[in-house]
């Protein structure tokens, strides 16, 4: 199944400038491979380095954690309107190549295990194929405030 980004607006309560995944390929039962397109426009490279601009290690790691929610969100969509997932955790997560404008982020995300209302995730995010990041996160469902 592929989603288009009117469809990923509206699973991810995210909006500009820190929605960050841009086209879902493919999801199954425990697995989502998304795509995040890395533009010089983009509103953070003004002040992350502007003469040589890098996409920021920590907004990976969100990238990562934004797909794993779409994932969340295809296992348990009739509870949707009334949860939210947040960070429970990152762990071992490393930097293996920088990201630059121009480069397309392919992110995979892995259902590892749950535990009641916690989610753990394998996470690997490759440019061109080359990995950029990898590690777990856990994402731990929440009610939403009223």
């Amino acid at each position: 199944m592929e989603l288009d980004t009117p469809q990923i607006l509206k699973i991810l309560p995210h909006r500009f400038p820190f929605l960050l995944i841009d086209k879902v390929l493919e999801v199954s039962e425990k697995r989502i491979v998304a795509i995040k397109n890395i533009s010089v426009n983009e509103p953070f490279f003004t002040g992350h380095f502007p003469e040589n601009p890098v996409f920021p290690g920590v907004l990976l790691i969100e990238a990562c954690a934004q797909a794993s929610g779409i994932l969340l969100n295809s296992l348990y969509r009739e509870n949707d309107e009334k949860q939210l997932g947040l960070f429970g955790r990152i762990s071992n997560f490393s930097f293996k190549r920088i990201v630059k404008p121009g480069d397309v982020l392919v992110i995979e995300s892995e259902l590892l295990a749950s535990k009641m209302s916690v989610y753990k995730f394998k996470v690997k995010a490759t440019v061109g194929g080359e990995i950029a990041g990898l590690g777990e996160i856990e994402i731990i469902l929440t009610k939403k405030s009223p």
